[in-house]
């Protein structure tokens, strides 16, 4: 008599590694902290280059909004808390918020 031999499928168990949600930081327009010190708080928490945070600053002034960058949301809401202590410290209304990315 033949020996049968079982098979058993094997079930091969995937690690699931979901990307970490990311978060956009916004800057909101308001109508006191001077152009120059937004430009200059985006080159310097954002790593912006002069014409880049120009851009974001005119964005924000002219829709009211801007996204400034996406990360992950501890870094996002970080980068938005110091971005917006730096307004803070000069007495400036300057504002980040943070919201997840759809």
């Amino acid at each position: 008599m033949p020996q049968q031999t079982v098979i058993a499928p094997r079930t091969r168990v995937k690690p699931k590694t979901e990307r970490p949600k990311l978060w956009k930081v916004i800057l909101l327009n308001d109508d006191y902290t001077p152009r120059e010190f937004v430009v200059t708080v985006l080159k310097a928490e954002f790593r912006m280059s002069e014409d880049q945070a120009h851009k974001v600053m005119i964005t924000a002034h002219r829709r009211g909004v801007c996204v400034v960058a996406v990360f992950t949301k501890d870094v996002a809401e970080t980068k938005a808390t110091r971005a917006t202590d730096a307004g803070r410290a000069k007495g400036y209304p300057l504002l980040f918020t943070t919201e997840p990315e759809e």
